[in-house]
């Protein structure tokens, strides 16, 4: 089953600056083959159920791995059996939407 979801990954205890944990995760989800669109408050990503959920695991057992101690996420997601719909599909949705105003 195909997903879409959106991921954010929190370190805790690690300062100020989280990118470089926010990199090794990214890395995971490119390697993972998965669509991805970072942006300023996590990722959304596209694929297989497995794969996604998968790859989410191995971004905590990374950052874990790391030396972070504790971890707070955020995964919000939605699957469709109606059709088949993508990234760009939803964002060009709201699109149409805003240029009929």
């Amino acid at each position: 089953m195909k997903v879409i979801a959106e991921f954010s990954i929190v370190p805790m205890g690690v300062g100020v600056s989280v990118s470089e944990y926010i990199a090794a995760c990214q890395k995971v989800l490119e390697e993972a083959h998965l669509k991805i669109q970072l942006h300023a408050y996590g990722t959304n990503i596209e694929g297989e159920w497995d794969a996604v959920f998968a790859a989410v695991r191995k971004c905590h057992d990374v950052v874990h791995g790391m030396g972070v101690q504790r971890i707070s996420s955020i995964l919000k997601f939605g699957t469709r059996t109606d059709r088949d719909q993508n990234l760009e599909d939803k964002v060009q949705s709201v699109r149409e939407k805003l240029d009929r105003r």
